[in-house]
């Protein structure tokens, strides 16, 4: 993958130095407060390694956010290909992200968002984006929001992957976006 920049951000792949933040953004309470589950470091680390891989793969993924100024690793955002939804077509692509809470309201997750976004119509040609979180999960839908996406009450859904034990997960608010839609 070609790192993206903004003014702020670097958005790359991963690398061996970021897997102490990526276990903490996948094992941290507040962070996680809409997953059933927490990871453990050597579960981080896998899915760590998967998604580089993807990302090696596809040109495009669940990517590190750093910071320009500090070096720092915020968290991921990027573009991911959905299956199993019940609201859409198989190989739809996702939006979406996780920070660590100390870079929470500061802007870096939607300035991340928008950079992404552009790249999907603009360098990735595609027709539509994706996004979808838990329906209490404000902070998540505001950020589709200010990138652009538009809420489709109509389309939300109830995720075939939250278990059963986990009720208040399992229902999912869909946004989206078109190529052709109004970028904020």
């Amino acid at each position: 993958m070609k790192p993206l920049r903004t003014k702020r951000l670097i958005l790359r792949n991963w690398e061996d130095r970021d897997r102490d933040l990526f276990h903490l953004i996948n094992s941290d309470d507040t962070v996680m407060a809409f997953f059933p589950m927490r990871r453990t470091r050597a579960e981080s680390d896998a899915l760590m390694d998967i998604l580089a891989e993807r990302i090696d793969r596809h040109g495009f993924g669940w990517a590190a956010v750093e910071i320009v100024e500090t070096g720092e690793v915020a968290g991921f955002t990027g573009l991911n290909i959905t299956d199993g939804l019940p609201v859409t077509e198989n190989g739809a692509v996702e939006i979406g992200w996780r920070l660590a809470p100390q870079f929470w309201g500061k802007g870096i997750v939607t300035e991340a968002a928008r950079r992404w976004r552009d790249a999907a119509f603009d360098e990735l040609a595609l027709d539509r984006i994706i996004s979808f979180a838990v329906t209490d999960n404000h902070r998540s839908t505001a950020v589709m929001r200010r990138i652009g996406m538009r809420a489709c009450p109509d389309l939300d859904f109830d995720h075939p992957a939250m278990p059963d034990t986990h009720p208040q997960f399992k229902r999912h608010a869909f946004h989206q976006m078109f190529a052709g839609d109004p970028r904020p």
